[in-house]
């Protein structure tokens, strides 16, 4: 049962959607280069590219995720938050990578790798960024689709086609306006989602009490609930992973770093990094208050296997005409700056980095613009077929660990071995590329066997430590083959 009124609620999203689209679609005289349609000419200023950075990096999915870890593991599961924040605002800070990546004035990461390692270990890296970028991504529209069908009352046969012109909007002005049209948007999303979220939140612990809340949480979850590190609920292997995956994202997930490489300068790259990092706490808190408000008011039983929905159940519920609308148009703006972004993002290294052997760099703006569009096309098409039409089935937590684990892991350390040590070398890059691939995957493999003792295995181990070993060999891989080819050349 949901409280949405399509004559007051559906009438503040419509109006919502129409106006960004014009946005979106608006910016397109402007784009002329190719340098204006992947980075935005490199002109973002300070505040736009904390506002475009904090509405790209929260979307549904995220929300319904985060809201899941406050639902089970309440103020614990803020750590993820607290991690990324420190990240962002250490790097931002010391400029670690992010100085000389925005001083060479590429589009991708894996073109910085070209000066150190060669072009095969460029398109390497591409390749890797882009399967481990779409399938991580190709979730995201089914999460978004539950959301809507539980707040809004869909019907799921509606829902589907409802997506699918939402995406195809995205799509659009992704594809005429590129980058200026994603950071024109993300503005206005991060106003309206800002709003909506804020609002929602106050309204919850208003209704239930902050004091109830939290009383009810310490009586259902203990004083773990406070606490990562104590009862064995949250676990030290998933903090190191929380903090290992903090890191490698601020440096490398390429919808992250694109922010700092289409700034103005890299001062200003580095600004907006210590400038976003206190959203990313705040990207955690109200989904982690929103769960914790389900699990007060559900119970921690009813969602046994489901802990996800009940978030978007409790928002149903509870919410009154007005609010609901302007909730469902935040999520909406969360989830489009997020989609819009990350098309523009695996659209960027594809062309730039794993076509690179048939363009050579050498085609005019013109026909190069043209094939990302023809490229962010795919992308949309792919996100409606794999993420929409065809639900993802399994673990959806391990899923995207392992999807994640396969592109940061060798990315992070190549990108540091490539700014920091003069002894690396295009062996050692493989060798931490092949690791960090076999590994997540080889584990995923595991739970899908019909072996019982393989998949015993895969339980007793866990993917918390799975993910840190990928990390912690990755980098063991990069020193014993760039030493390895060192010494191989001396003998």
């Amino acid at each position: 049962m949901t409280n949405f009124n399509w004559y007051v609620d559906g009438v503040i999203v419509l109006f919502y959607l129409a106006g960004t689209l014009t946005a979106g679609l608006y910016v397109r005289r402007y784009v002329r280069k190719l340098d204006d349609f992947l980075v935005a000419g490199r002109k973002v200023d300070l505040y736009l590219g904390i506002a475009s950075l904090s509405a790209t990096e929260f979307g549904i999915a995220t929300c319904m995720a985060n809201a899941e870890l406050g639902f089970k593991y309440g103020f614990a599961g803020i750590t993820p938050g607290i991690a990324i924040a420190i990240a962002m605002f250490v790097i931002g800070t010391t400029g670690f990578c992010i100085k000389p990546l925005r001083q060479y004035k590429v589009i991708t990461i894996p073109e910085f790798f070209q000066s150190k390692f060669g072009e095969k270990v460029r398109w390497a890296s591409g390749v890797v960024i882009v399967l481990g970028g779409l399938l991580n991504m190709g979730v995201f529209l089914r999460q978004a689709g539950d959301f809507l069908a539980i707040v809004c009352g869909f019907d799921l046969v509606y829902l589907e086609l409802i997506m699918t012109g939402i995406l195809i909007g995205i799509a659009l002005y992704t594809i005429l306006g590129g980058m200026l049209a994603v950071l024109i948007t993300d503005y206005i999303q991060y106003v309206v989602m800002g709003i909506g979220l804020i609002s929602v939140t106050m309204l919850l612990i208003y209704k239930f009490g902050w004091t109830e809340l939290t009383q009810y949480l310490e009586q259902t979850r203990g004083t773990a609930a406070y606490n990562p590190f104590e009862g064995g609920t949250y676990g030290l292997d998933r903090i190191m992973l929380d903090v290992l995956t903090a890191f490698a994202m601020v440096l490398t997930w390429q919808t992250v770093i694109s922010r700092v490489l289409a700034a103005k300068d890299s001062r200003t790259g580095q600004k907006i990094y210590m400038g976003t990092s206190p959203f990313f706490l705040v990207r955690f808190t109200i989904p982690v208050i929103m769960g914790m408000s389900a699990l007060y008011y559900f119970g921690p039983e009813l969602f046994q296997g489901e802990i996800k929905l009940a978030m978007p159940s409790l928002l149903a519920a509870v919410l009154p005409v007005g609010l609901i609308g302007i909730l469902v148009a935040a999520m909406l703006a969360a989830d489009m700056s997020t989609n819009s972004s990350y098309m523009i993002a695996w659209s960027s290294v594809i062309y730039n980095d794993i076509m690179k052997p048939i363009h050579k760099g050498l085609w005019p703006d013109g026909k190069a613009i043209l094939w990302n569009r023809v490229i962010i096309a795919l992308i949309g098409l792919f996100l409606l077929l794999y993420g929409l039409w065809y639900p993802l089935k399994g673990d959806l937590w391990v899923y995207m660990q392992v999807t994640g684990a396969v592109y940061l892991s060798s990315m992070s350390v190549i990108l540091i071995a490539a700014c920091y040590w003069k002894q690396a070398n295009n062996w050692g890059a493989f060798g931490a590329i092949i690791v960090g691939s076999i590994i997540p995957i080889g584990f995923l493999i595991m739970q899908q066997m019909e072996s019982t003792q393989a998949q015993a295995m895969a339980v007793e181990v866990g993917p918390y430590k799975v993910g840190v070993a990928t990390y912690l060999l990755a980098g063991i891989a990069m020193i014993f083959g760039s030493m390895l080819k060192r010494n191989l050349i001396k003998v």
